[in-house]
């Protein structure tokens, strides 16, 4: 493929080069936080021309909300996974795998998962993302709806219920991820899952 011009380097087939963008952006973004990231970088992670992230992306703005989109796809499979490992007629212990799941996909994840969440570098009102991250938000709404017996944003006390779950499990997330709970981390990851478990199960009362 050429663009402007220039061949790629490595010669990648149609189809190869978006990924592989894709991932040289998550370690670009992994090492220099959004606030450093640069297409430039990216096409050096690549191996490819300086101008082959803006034919397939446009700007920075559009390859990170490719990527944020990317995240919250990986997220959503993350939690229905965990979600799925649990007893199908528990909703209760549904929605708390799903918390676990949402934690262990941030701390997996921790660069991907301050742009999801915390950067404004993306932009929301890309189509993909918006789907993936509505998609995402719409998996929390049933879990605590099922929990609740009633659709949660249609009530004061839903909304009061679904903010305090987000709530408790984003704060553990971002608490973890910022070594702020040295008490709980210094344990076993099976000690941990277990008192992390507890705690998302409290704020469901």
């Amino acid at each position: 493929m050429k663009t402007n011009g220039e061949p790629e380097r490595q010669g990648y087939h149609h189809g190869d080069l978006r990924r592989a963008l894709l991932e040289a952006a998550e370690v670009e973004l992994a090492e220099k936080g959004p606030e450093g990231f640069t297409l430039r970088g990216c096409a050096k992670r690549a191996g490819v021309s300086h101008a082959a992230p803006a034919h397939h992306f446009g700007d920075v703005a559009g390859l990170l909300s490719a990527l944020a989109a990317e995240g919250f796809e990986r997220f959503l499979k993350t939690t229905s996974a965990r979600m799925n490992a649990a007893d199908p007629g528990d909703a209760r212990a549904r929605l708390v795998a799903m918390g676990l799941g949402y934690i262990e996909f941030a701390r997996a994840n921790p660069a991907l998962f301050s742009l999801m969440f915390s950067s404004r570098k993306a932009d929301f009102q890309e189509d993909r993302l918006q789907r993936a991250a509505t998609a995402s938000f719409e998996q929390l709404v049933a879990g605590v709806g099922a929990v609740a017996g009633v659709a949660p944003l249609t009530t004061r006390e839903g909304r009061r219920q679904l903010a305090a779950t987000w709530a408790i499990v984003h704060g553990l997330a971002h608490l973890l991820l910022s070594q702020r709970m040295k008490f709980l981390q210094d344990q076993s990851s099976e000690e941990l899952e277990e008192d992390l478990a507890a705690i998302v199960s409290r704020v469901l009362g």
